[in-house]
């Protein structure tokens, strides 16, 4: 039961597998605007978070109902971006609900998952290393 003028929100449990180190930190963008995925560029229309790579579980607190997707990357050397060497990523990344990966990042759509008023939403991202 909500109070008189209670806006209601959701939560979100994110839970990182795969983690081949505990160096450096985990860097994660949760947005539901889909030109703002992956990189949330825009502050504004994101949530961004980083932690050390021995937490790798993250929670959310008072998110509003919607649709969202998350991006994230393990930062081993904490230079604040994801290395890469022609082209391909050095570091860890890993997408909510774990779509496929071609070349480059997954749409929007392909990470998209729904959160309800009231509800506690959990996403388990398999962190993946190509090099």
């Amino acid at each position: 039961m909500l109070l008189p003028g209670a806006v209601p929100v959701a939560g979100l449990d994110v839970e990182l597998t795969g983690l081949r180190s505990q160096k450096g930190l985990i860097r994660l963008c949760l947005t539901s605007v889909a030109d703002n995925f992956p990189a949330c560029k825009d502050g504004a229309h994101a949530v961004t978070r980083s932690v050390p790579a021995n937490a790798p579980t993250l929670h959310f607190d008072a998110l509003p109902p919607g649709s969202y997707a998350v991006a994230v990357i393990h930062d081993e050397n904490g230079n604040g971006k994801l290395d890469t060497f022609m082209g391909i990523p050095r570091e860890g990344f890993g997408f909510s609900r774990n779509p496929a990966i071609g070349f480059g990042p997954p749409r929007f759509t392909a990470a998209r998952f729904d959160l309800a008023a009231g509800e506690a939403g959990h996403q388990s991202i398999r962190v993946r290393y190509l090099l």
